[in-house]
């Protein structure tokens, strides 16, 4: 079989994932990318990634895991849950050690790692902002051309799917601070995962940062409520201080563990908010040419559950399996909706429908469920490991009648 010609744009998680899978399986790949190695190291932090066990496979399965032996890992997860009276106390708190160790990898340091390999290993990069114009090229001179950058013009290609996006305006108010000096949890690492009704979340990362090891700071306010409160942030340092002053006011136990922080760098900063949305995963070009939409560009999740990174890693394995199992069929838009299809029942579905639940009011079986694990080291355990293998929240956590069996399960010593 000749090589066959494939674009990918967008040099991301999922993008230069399935670029360097291409590669190594000997097609010919364009990866384009908006911004240099260098421009992508000297630039502002992009998210708060965590991959979990799954995702991690798929890295090493292409011998990129380059950070395996430097990553802290995230040992575990924890919930915790402020009494709404008392300061300092918690009406729900328990924690769970995963299976397997997820890994948070700062995408400055990851993705120019990334582009180097790709090209060591004969994929072509190319640096632009690509216009519809240039999509149209690559759609001409290329079998396929994949979209994998969620944002500018051209993501308005793929048409929102609102069947399967419940939200038309964002959910939370986001905001990441990188810092050192966060005082270590005394069991194990953890990511822990803080929720205060009506106002938002918290949750600290352990990760690794272009300084080294660092915990990432994610705060995620409901809108107009008091932790929707980073607009008037002009600084670095205002950004620490106003994640402290978050701490201290909702959860004062987080706070105690960063009276020594600093910033890993003036860069480890990032605030804004969008629309969690799952587009339809054609794009019709002008011309009558199709493209087909990878990761952010048609499933955009808010980050509450930690998936993004994640999905975007199981899309481009399930996107480099179906091209490899294509061999020299045409890539046609029937082929294309079924490798999108693929990929959303890996997973990728079910971590949309959970993280989106996680974004409306806790339901009474979801509180329920909560107040068990409390007690429960069997329950805890389920949950913390569902980070790992989201589809099993469906089975039992999703829904009243889900939750109500699995509960009698347990009571009655089965799960």
């Amino acid at each position: 079989m000749s090589k066959r010609k494939i674009t990918i744009v967008g040099a991301g998680q999922a993008g230069l994932q399935l670029g360097i899978g291409l590669v190594q399986a000997g097609y010919e790949v364009t990866c384009v990318s908006n911004r240099t190695p260098e421009e992508i190291r000297g630039g502002r932090v992009m998210s708060s990634q965590c991959l979990f066990e799954t995702a991690l496979v798929h890295e090493r399965a292409l011998g990129i895991n380059f950070w395996d032996r430097t990553c802290p890992p995230v040992e575990g997860i924890g919930l915790s849950v402020p009494h709404p009276e008392i300061r300092g106390a918690k009406v729900i708190e328990f924690a769970a050690r995963l299976e397997h160790p997820a890994q948070s990898v700062d995408q400055r340091v990851k993705f120019p790692r990334w582009m180097e390999h790709f090209a060591a290993r004969g994929g072509e990069l190319r640096f632009q902002d690509v216009a519809l114009a240039d999509l149209e090229a690559y759609a001409s001179s290329s079998e396929l051309v994949v979209v994998a950058s969620g944002k500018g013009d051209i993501a308005q290609l793929f048409p929102r799917d609102a069947s399967r996006s419940p939200y038309d305006r964002p959910m939370r108010a986001l905001a990441l601070v990188y810092v050192t000096g966060m005082a270590p949890r005394p069991e194990y690492s953890a990511v822990n995962f803080n929720l205060c009704p009506g106002v938002g979340e918290y949750f600290p990362v352990p990760a690794e940062t272009i300084t080294g090891p660092c915990d990432i700071m994610v705060l995620e306010g409901i809108p107009g409520g008091p932790m929707d409160c980073w607009e008037d942030v002009a600084t670095p340092d205002a950004y620490l201080a106003r994640a402290q002053q978050i701490l201290e006011t909702f959860f004062p136990w987080e706070a105690e563990r960063c009276r020594a922080l600093e910033l890993t760098d003036p860069n480890g900063i990032l605030a804004g908010r969008f629309a969690p949305t799952v587009r339809a995963p054609i794009g019709v070009l002008p011309s009558g040419r199709r493209v087909l939409g990878l990761a952010d560009a048609v499933v955009l999740n808010d980050p509450i559950t930690g998936q993004g990174a994640g999905n975007a890693a199981k899309a481009a394995a399930a996107y480099l399996a179906s091209i490899l199992e294509r061999g020299d069929a045409p890539f046609d838009a029937a082929w294309m909706q079924a490798t999108f299809d693929r990929a959303w029942g890996d997973d990728v579905g079910d971590v949309t429908a959970w993280s989106n639940a996680l974004l409306s009011p806790p339901p009474q079986h979801v509180l329920e469920l909560f107040g068990a694990a409390c007690s429960n080291a069997k329950i805890a355990h389920r949950f913390v490991n569902g980070f790992e293998q989201p589809s099993d929240f469906k089975r039992w956590f999703m829904t009243p009648e889900g939750a109500q069996a699995y509960l009698r399960e347990v009571a009655a010593g089965g799960a």
